[in-house]
């Protein structure tokens, strides 16, 4: 069902690991979540957008026996690291949901029991290979040179134990029900790729870790020798941030007394974002564990591709080729780098970062374009214009619209730096600033127009870089010039 036909929308990026500071990878999601959160909301549209932090699991233990501090100090140090995000790079999420919440702890812990009383929880040995940083057992097909291909620094370790199941099996016909609907995962090769996934490679996985191994993580129901696998428990905060199954008291002040996952979750569009090598997890385990316990599933799941460093590498915090973009907030600013993420990162692909591609990016598309348009149309609105033009309402042009619903958030972005090369393209064409002279009334026409088309750019710019959305349509509507340039050039 399209975002059209439901009055509320629920959008959640994933949950990363606090084993490590934010990049630039986790950057990427958050913006793209954010934009189209915005977007719904300009629709009119109830959003409630959410994300978090994972803070269970062996890695989480290790990074903290490592620096050689109480585990539940660590995650409180590095959730900090991650809910400052929000500021830096101005994201309009509701709720930031930690899995050592006591809201979550309840929630995973009611889930293993639905699942558990429908009969798919079962208790076996298992002996397999296991990656420490993707946190799941791997197959002798999945290495590449017998290293975990997101991991290659990690070498995974073969572990023998005893750990209970997910009969995920149980829903191979559930989940390829689900998976038709073209609607389901987007893009349409990610969905192919799961659907692929369940009829040939899909098995039951192991949702609990003995504790004898280490012992931070969500104790088992009715077994005090067994932790929940953080897969089973992170995926949980997907309900547990709308406060299932406790709707009283609500997670949040303004929701007091409201049902917030019935709001969201079962009435309204649920759209969940991730990176493209959580296809399993979200979209065929997710489900199936929503599937055990009779809740409804996610009906969008949206996959962008990994940011590269030099040579096409994905950046990694284990490999250690990150960018922390706290560092290219201070220089160029938080609009600066929400446009490069949006525009200059494709949004189901693979892309390329570096600091070159992205100063040029810069000064071509924000210092040279938007913000060199502004000061040219605003500066002969000052000059010659009494007021500002009557606006009109709406937000166009369609296609903006079409992008967004198909959650294609570079095409909507390109879109409207394509409107700011043909008004430009006007400006040079018309000369507006010589005709004025000559013509006075004729002159106040065209830039009367240009300021009218570069308030429908403004608009725009609501979902993409919202601090200079606000900043365009105030001197807009109060007929000034910048003071200073929106984006100085960079040397």
């Amino acid at each position: 069902m399209t975002s059209k036909k439901k009055k509320s929308f629920y959008i959640t990026t994933t949950i990363p690991y606090v084993n490590a500071d934010p990049h630039i990878g986790f950057a990427l999601e958050l913006v793209q979540s954010d934009a189209i959160a915005r977007y719904q909301r300009l629709l009119g549209k109830e959003v409630f957008f959410s994300t978090g932090t994972d803070e269970h699991g062996q890695k989480i233990w290790e990074a903290s026996q490592k620096e050689g501090e109480k585990v539940q100090a660590y995650v409180d140090r590095y959730a900090q690291k991650f809910l400052d995000l929000k500021t830096l790079l101005n994201i309009s999420n509701d709720r930031f949901i930690r899995t050592t919440d006591p809201l979550h702890i309840k929630a995973a812990q009611e889930l293993w029991r639905f699942c558990d009383k429908k009969g798919d929880i079962y208790k076996k040995k298992y002996k397999g290979l296991y990656c420490v940083g993707c946190e799941k057992f791997l197959t002798e097909k999945d290495l590449v040179e017998k290293k975990c291909p997101i991991h290659p620094t990690k070498t995974p370790e073969i572990i023998e134990e005893e750990n209970y199941f997910f009969r995920l099996t149980n829903y191979k016909k559930q989940l390829l029900k689900y998976l038709a609907n073209e609607r389901s995962i987007i893009p349409e090769w990610r969905r192919q790729e799961a659907i692929d996934y369940v009829q040939n490679g899909m098995e039951d996985f192991s949702v609990s870790r003995n504790k004898e191994r280490f012992s931070w993580g969500i104790p088992i129901p009715e077994d005090s020798n067994q932790i929940m696998y953080v897969w089973f428990d992170a995926l949980v905060n997907y309900i547990s941030t709308l406060g299932w199954p406790y709707p009283h008291p609500s997670p949040l002040p303004k929701g007091e007394g409201e049902n917030l996952f019935d709001k969201f979750w079962c009435d309204g569009e649920t759209v969940q974002t991730a990176g493209k090598d959580m296809v399993k997890f979200q979209s065929v385990m997710w489900q199936g564990m929503l599937m055990s316990a009779g809740l409804p599933t996610t009906d969008t799941i949206v996959y962008h591709g990994f940011i590269t460093g030099e040579g096409g590498v994905k950046m990694s915090k284990s490999i250690g080729n990150v960018v922390n973009p706290s560092e290219i907030v201070k220089e160029y600013g938080t609009d600066a780098l929400r446009y490069f993420l949006l525009r200059e990162i494709s949004t189901f692909e693979d892309s390329p970062f570096t600091m070159e591609r992205f100063k040029d990016a810069y000064n071509a598309n924000l210092a040279n374009g938007l913000g060199n348009l502004a000061s040219r149309i605003l500066t002969l609105s000052e000059k010659y214009l009494e007021k500002c033009p009557e606006i009109p309402d709406g937000l166009k042009p369609k296609e903006f619209s079409e992008f967004f619903e198909n959650f294609d958030v570079k095409m909507a972005t390109d879109l409207v730096w394509g409107k700011i090369g043909e008004l430009d393209r006007y400006i040079q064409e018309t000369e507006p600033f010589k005709i004025v002279k000559v013509n006075e009334e004729k002159g106040k026409e065209l830039i009367s127009e240009m300021v009218l088309r570069l308030y429908a750019i403004a608009r725009m710019l609501n979902p993409i870089i919202p601090e200079t959305n606000v900043a365009l349509k105030k001197l807009i509507k109060e007929n000034k010039k910048p003071e200073k340039p929106l984006f100085p050039r960079k040397d």
